[in-house]
C-alpha cells in the first residue's frame, strides 16, 4: 500500500530544491498535515479511504492532465483497481473548459455560461455505487458549476447515503486538492523558469 510522503507537493511538482526552499514552512507543514489528515484519517468509516484516492483521481483529472493528476491515478489504481477504470474513465469523458452555471441572483444573469452538467450514467451507477456515483456528480458540479451548489446538491448526497460528516470531508477533499493542484503547478513553472534563466 501507499507509502508516507514526507512532502507530498514537492513530490507532485517536481520542484527543484532552489524553488522548494523557497515555500514557507508554515504554509509546507499546513498543506502536508491537510493531506495527512484527508489520506491517512483515525476514522474512515463516514468516507472509506479508497473511495478518497478514487474521489482524489477524478477531481484532479477534471483539471488537468498533469502529474497531480497522475500521481492520485495511481493511488487509486493501488487501492481500488476495479473502480479506479470506471471512474478514472469517467474523468476522461468528463473533462470540459469550464467554469459554466447559472447565477440565482438576478443581477448577474448575463454572466450565466452555457456548459455541460454531469450525471452519472446508470451503467456507472452499478459498476461503481451509488454513494460514489453520487461523489461524482457532486465533484463535478463543484469543480465546473460552483455557482450552483447548494441545498439540492447536499441533498442528492444525502439520498446516496452521504452522512453529514462525510459531505465535509468530500467538501474538504475536494477545496484541497483544488489548491495542492494549483501550487504544484506554480512550483513547476518557477522551477522550469529558473533553469530556463
Amino acid at each position: 500500500m501507499t507509502t508516507a510522503i514526507s512532502d507530498v507537493i514537492d513530490e507532485i511538482s517536481g520542484a527543484s530544491p532552489a524553488v522548494s526552499a523557497r515555500r514557507r514552512p508554515v504554509t509546507r507543514e499546513q498543506s502536508q498535515a491537510s493531506f495527512d489528515a484527508l489520506f491517512a484519517p483515525v476514522d474512515d468509516s463516514e468516507f472509506a479511504l479508497d473511495d478518497r484516492w478514487l474521489l482524489a483521481a477524478f477531481v484532479t483529472r477534471l483539471t488537468a492532465a498533469d502529474p497531480t493528476a497522475d500521481f492520485y491515478a495511481d493511488r487509486a489504481r493501488e487501492a481500488a483497481p476495479d473502480l479506479a477504470v470506471h471512474v478514472l474513465a469517467e474523468a476522461d469523458a468528463q473533462t470540459a473548459a469550464g467554469p459554466y452555471g447559472v447565477y440565482a441572483e438576478p443581477g448577474l444573469q448575463r454572466e450565466n455560461i452555457v456548459g455541460p452538467r454531469y450525471l452519472p450514467s446508470a451503467d456507472v451507477r452499478a459498476a461503481v455505487g451509488d454513494k460514489l456515483a453520487a461523489a461524482l456528480a457532486h465533484a463535478h458540479l463543484v469543480t465546473y458549476r460552483l455557482r450552483e451548489t447548494d441545498g439540492a446538491s447536499h441533498d442528492a448526497l444525502l439520498d446516496a447515503g452521504w452522512s453529514v460528516d462525510g459531505i465535509v470531508t468530500l467538501s474538504q477533499l475536494i477545496a484541497f486538492l483544488a489548491f495542492q493542484q494549483r501550487v504544484a503547478a506554480g512550483l513547476r513553472v518557477l522551477s522550469a523558469t529558473e533553469v530556463a534563466a
